[in-house]
């Protein structure tokens, strides 16, 4: 009688139950990227109720412009980077998720979120401090110092910029020339004060490398 062979292996069946618990863990590894992105989302639904009028006073008053940074600097810090003024949040959902979450699952979080405020901050302070130069010796209308200035760009641009130190060492002047051409060229071609405030985020975020280095340490061998 001859022997049977044995079945093949068989693959494992992808279920729902599965699928959801994969998805959770992808979001439980990078927290502050997503809870940022549900409440963009929440923010995102409730500036679609608005009409384009009240939206643009509303967001105005959240904005990191001169006139709302001289009367309000920590307020409108924190909550302009929980408005997205062009009203399209799935781009920034494809976005947090190809450049945050990366960033924080190997930073940590403190040390992503530490990146992405200095990014924010000092970039919304250079430009429009620059701005306010400009509106002083009469390059610019001083309406300009009202203008909307929200979103969550400049700290993304930071993070992008950090991801330098991730990328592996011999694509990494291929990525950081990527990066620098990206943002530098609206800089070139026709520069706005927020053109320069994402070129200040990455030069940020590239000056960060200190907060990367315990991430390329390996761990010595005990002696034996």
């Amino acid at each position: 009688m001859t022997p049977s062979s044995p079945a093949p292996p068989t693959r494992p069946r992808t279920t729902a139950g599965s699928w959801i618990r994969s998805v959770g863990s992808w979001i439980r590894s990078a927290p502050g990227t997503y809870i940022w992105l549900a409440a963009l989302f929440v923010t995102t639904v409730i500036v679609h109720q608005m009409s384009p009028d009240f939206e643009k006073d509303f967001l105005r008053q959240r904005s990191t412009n001169i006139h709302e940074l001289s009367h309000d600097p920590v307020r409108v810090l924190i909550v302009s980077a929980f408005w997205i003024d062009s009203g399209l949040w799935v781009p920034y959902a494809i976005l947090y998720t190809v450049f945050h979450a990366p960033a924080e699952r190997w930073l940590g979080t403190l040390r992503w979120f530490a990146v992405a405020v200095a990014a924010h901050v000092l970039a919304s302070l250079v430009s429009e401090g620059i701005l306010a130069w400009a509106i002083r010796h009469g390059h610019v209308p001083e309406s300009a110092a009202n203008t909307l200035d929200i979103g969550v760009s400049y700290a993304l641009a930071g993070v992008i910029a950090v991801l330098t130190y991730r990328v592996p060492t011999s694509w990494r002047p291929v990525y950081l020339f990527a990066v620098l051409v990206f943002y530098g060229i609206p800089l070139v071609t026709g520069p706005t004060f927020t053109d320069l405030g994402h070129f200040t985020a990455v030069l940020i975020g590239l000056a960060c490398y200190p907060l990367t280095r315990s991430r390329h340490r390996t761990k010595t061998p005990p002696a034996q």
